[in-house]
């Protein structure tokens, strides 16, 4: 595992990877064949871009991944796993309907996965643990449910989202919202825009989300002493809409932003800034952040809760020293403020 006190930006994981078990010869289930048929389909179809090629359904494709990409990293992942800032309803349920297309799960499954990759980061009960292998952290897993089951156990983690009327029925109806996106798709522009257009926007999604996951934990810099091995992979940053600053994010995991240094890209934060700027989104400035102390450069604890009153969720320049800067960690809000 990493060592918690190093932050030198190697580029060396630290990992200590297990020996490989018998993944495609054990029971798979209907949901694990469901997800493979799905997963390739979309990966032929993005194969037969080529024969099909247009330039409008490949621009219709680009801007597919960018609208499920945004809805991944804005709704998905800092609204609704969390909890990092606040939207009206008739906001965030729009949000979350449009990363449904990116064919990554509704958004209970989502969100449950996530919540528990950060409560089990890099242990044996993470669900896509790096130390299972680059491929099996990268796709793998998805695949697998009865290990992710074993892993997690129930998902007991999104009760708050389980008390929504909306998101249980996305859960049940996933399937009709995603056929009848892709019926729609084939009526409208046939099979370029099936090919460049849907296979080639969702594919690419597929793998930005993906990379965060396998490569976010293997290869990059460390600007944090996290307690696991999360790395920031800044050449991702474009794509990931900003989910790539990988480190920070582990780092400050309740922060609605995660590029911290203004060359940090990281679009999802911008998006967010300007929705706070039309009065649309919110951020906890009000909660406070129970910072963790054991792992301190000087090894010395320097203060135990920092009201939000007095500093924003994220510091604005970490380049200068912050208290910020001497710490591990900030651990999540309170779900229950919400």
């Amino acid at each position: 595992m990493c060592d918690p006190t190093r932050d030198d930006g190697s580029s060396q994981s630290g990992l200590v990877r297990k020996e490989n078990r018998a993944y495609f010869q054990r029971e798979w289930n209907s949901f694990d064949v469901m997800r493979t048929l799905t997963v390739t389909i979309v990966h032929l179809l993005c194969l037969l871009a080529p024969f099909n090629y247009k330039w409008e359904a490949l621009r219709f494709g680009l801007v597919l991944f960018a609208v499920v990409q945004l809805g991944i990293t804005f709704s998905y992942h800092r609204n609704l796993s969390h909890r990092s800032f606040k939207l009206p309803k008739w906001l965030e349920y729009p949000f979350a309907y449009s990363a449904v297309f990116a064919l990554q799960g509704d958004p209970m499954d989502w969100v449950s996965i996530h919540r528990f990759h950060h409560q089990f980061t890099d242990t044996d009960r993470d669900p896509h643990s790096p130390t299972e292998g680059l491929w099996f952290s990268h796709v793998l897993w998805i695949f697998d449910t009865r290990y992710i089951k074993s892993k997690c156990g129930r998902r007991n983690n999104v009760m708050d989202l389980k008390q929504q009327w909306f998101y249980r029925f996305l859960r049940k109806t996933i399937g009709f919202h995603v056929l009848m996106f892709w019926t729609v798709l084939y009526l409208f522009g046939g099979l370029p825009y099936l090919t460049c257009g849907g296979g080639v926007g969702v594919a690419i999604g597929y793998h930005v989300t993906w990379l965060v996951n396998s490569v976010g934990h293997l290869w990059g810099s460390r600007s944090w002493k996290t307690k696991d091995t999360s790395r920031n992979v800044w050449w991702l940053s474009i794509f990931t809409m900003g989910d790539s600053w990988h480190n920070n994010h582990h780092a400050f995991q309740s922060s609605a932003r995660q590029g911290l240094e203004w060359w940090q890209i990281d679009i999802t934060w911008y998006l967010i800034r300007l929705f706070e700027a039309k009065v649309l989104s919110k951020l906890p400035y009000r909660s406070l952040y129970k910072v963790n102390y054991k792992n301190l450069v000087t090894e010395q604890p320097l203060i135990e809760t920092i009201s939000a009153d007095e500093i924003r969720p994220m510091p604005p320049k970490l380049s200068q020293p912050s208290m910020f800067s001497r710490h591990d960690k900030v651990d999540a809000f309170d779900l229950d403020a919400w």
